[in-house]
């Protein structure tokens, strides 16, 4: 059996991905911060599928929980071979407002993290491995209602490539961007809907359409150090 970690993995996109692999056949060590009853039943929906699943409890804005979450994922015995770096915030203000904690707290968790994790998960991959960083193509846009999101999204494209030569030949590392998926609790359905029909595909992608870009690049072994763009024409506008 082979392992995979997702971080974030309780809900929305990052429960999609699990599920994703759980079907692929992966074991899955599902992380959450506070969606502990979201995480109960993903745990019980990925374990119907036949593989195991562990449920990992970890403030990933902390150093040393992301120690304690790699401790936990030794327990499994078995070759760790993905790794989706799902989690993330997104602070709501406009650089003029955006209070300190906001931008530490989406730098720390949507940046730092993963490089921490990658660290940890390169260590553990000796036969090889796939890590992904969840980014968004935010990325690629002046959003100024999220600074500290959108600076950390940028970052952690940057650091895919530069990781993706550091940890090459036996580990590759790429990056999914998703556009338009789910509304967030920070955008209002009125908001959303102008945003959807700006696009030119005229609809926000299904959950299978962003999942099935992580199984193409679990199965094309020669992509590393790229971002797939999954965002229905939104970088076109």
């Amino acid at each position: 059996m082979l392992l995979a970690l997702v971080t974030g993995s309780a809900h929305r996109l990052g429960k999609a991905f699990a599920l994703s692999l759980a079907r692929m056949g992966y074991s899955i060590a599902l992380h959450y911060r506070g969606s502990a009853t979201e995480a109960e039943q993903t745990v019980k929906e990925i374990r119907s599928l036949g593989v195991d699943c562990l449920p990992i409890r970890a403030d990933l804005i902390m150093p040393e929980k992301i120690d304690f979450l790699f401790s936990l994922v030794d327990e499994f015995h078995m070759p760790l071979k993905v790794v989706v770096n799902s989690a993330a915030i997104m602070p709501v203000g406009n650089p003029r407002e955006l209070e300190l904690h906001d931008w530490d707290s989406a730098l720390d968790l949507n940046l730092r993290a993963p490089f921490l994790i990658a660290q940890h998960a390169a260590e553990r991959m000796t036969d090889g491995g796939l890590i992904v960083n969840i980014s968004d193509i935010g990325a690629q846009k002046a959003w100024s209602r999220y600074p500290s999101y959108t600076v950390s999204k940028a970052g952690l494209e940057s650091r895919t490539k530069m990781l993706a030569r550091a940890f090459a030949p036996g580990i590759r590392v790429n990056a999914i961007a998703p556009g338009l998926v789910l509304p967030s609790d920070v955008v209002t359905t009125e908001t959303w809907n102008k945003l959807v029909e700006r696009l030119p595909l005229k609809r926000a992608a299904t959950l299978d359409e962003i999942t099935s870009a992580l199984e193409f690049l679990i199965k094309n072994e020669y992509i590393t150090g790229q971002t797939i763009v999954v965002d229905g024409g939104y970088s076109l506008i």
